[in-house]
């Protein structure tokens, strides 16, 4: 996607001097910040500190993690290193195992003398492969905004919540829950975004809603329980969100009150999705409330916001009041049956094994 008319993917790798860049997200909306990445030890503090955050970035990022700890040292000690590095830094987003998983199987079985360059070069297929993924989950999710827009709204805008970011600086591109907007756009439908704030981080006002205004897409900022209100007054007319780990019956893991988004949208028949690439399906996990571990992060997220003061400067604040504590579980689960449907780069499916299953047959002998 495009920032001031020049295009940037999430992470990439320099063509000149063959660092792997990302753009550092800690510092969106005010800031644009392009940094690169060195060493194992930066790539795990950018997973872990989110610089990078969404569940497919993540994992293109641990592949380049990889890659670049296999051109310092290419073996299997190093390789095995990298891994366990990596994986410890975000419990929850199933794509950095994937990641990691597909780049070590791919190694092991490599002479070591020849693991730097295919890692570096798969790194970057996990990339493209990325930008194609999400491009597919944009076409397939066209559809499902061109009917609401040819039956229930001719002529007018097409209103989506959206919860969180699950952008393209989620990913590598296009992202997930927005590239169905993005596809929308370009093809001429009109469209309106409600963008939740998101707090603790406020990635919806943050990112989101940078993104949507960096692309001169009509949206407004919401705090984030006023998406029940809205829905109840006939002003939403479908949400869109993503996922960090989908099980194999359907369940959906995302950013900490989509549970509630997907109650209020049932209550009121409101269509609920959930746009993901199936790198973020764990066949392993049947029910998602009881099997998919919550990261809880610092404290200092929930008591603290971050922000631009009015002289300019950008700094973190303290809300609350001294020794006060918080608790900051990142996600939450929303069952299969409060979701509409999964939007995949094969297609739409009901949130069900079966559903599932009927896009990615391949997976019978591996689903729990």
């Amino acid at each position: 996607m495009k920032v001031d008319g020049t295009h940037y993917r999430a992470i990439w790798r320099d063509a000149d001097t063959g660092e792997v860049m990302i753009l550092d997200q800690r510092w969106l909306p005010h800031n644009f910040h392009v940094v690169p990445l060195k060493s194992l030890d930066e790539f795990a503090v950018a997973i872990r500190d989110m610089w990078v955050r969404g569940a497919p970035l993540i994992g293109a990022t641990a592949a380049y993690g990889v890659a670049v700890e296999m051109a310092r040292d290419a073996s299997d000690a190093s390789l095995d290193n990298a891994w366990d590095v990596l994986h410890e830094t975000r419990p929850t987003a199933i794509n950095l195992r994937w990641a990691l998983d597909d780049m070590r199987e791919r190694l092991r079985g490599t002479p070591e003398a020849d693991r730097p360059a295919l890692a570096m070069k798969r790194a970057g297929e996990i990339a493209d492969e990325d930008v194609e993924t999400n491009r597919m989950i944009g076409v397939h999710g066209l559809e499902i905004i061109r009917e609401i827009a040819k039956t229930k709204k001719p002529g007018e805008p097409v209103n989506i919540l959206t919860h969180c970011n699950a952008g393209w600086v989620a990913t590598v591109d296009w992202g997930t829950a927005t590239s169905p907007i993005y596809h929308a756009v370009e093809a001429g439908i009109p469209v309106h975004v409600w963008v939740d704030e998101t707090r603790p981080r406020n990635q919806g006002a943050q990112l989101t809603a940078w993104e949507l205004n960096s692309h001169g897409i009509p949206h407004h900022l919401v705090v984030d329980n006023a998406g029940g209100h809205l829905m109840q007054h006939g002003q939403v007319d479908l949400v869109i969100v993503g996922t960090d780990r989908t099980t194999a019956r359907g369940d959906v893991c995302n950013k900490i009150g989509t549970y509630l988004k997907a109650l209020a949208a049932r209550d009121n028949g409101i269509p609920f999705y959930v746009a993901l690439p199936s790198t973020t399906i764990d066949w392993t996990v049947d029910d998602g409330v009881k099997e998919i571990p919550i990261e809880n992060r610092h404290e200092s997220e929930v008591t603290r916001v971050f922000g631009k003061l009015e002289d300019g400067s950008v700094t973190s604040v303290q809300i609350s009041p001294d020794g006060t504590p918080g608790e900051n579980p990142a996600f939450d689960v929303t069952p299969a049956r409060l979701v509409t449907g999964l939007i995949t780069e094969r297609g739409v499916a009901a949130a069900s094994r079966e559903g599932l299953l009927g896009l990615f047959p391949e997976r019978q002998t591996t689903a729990a």
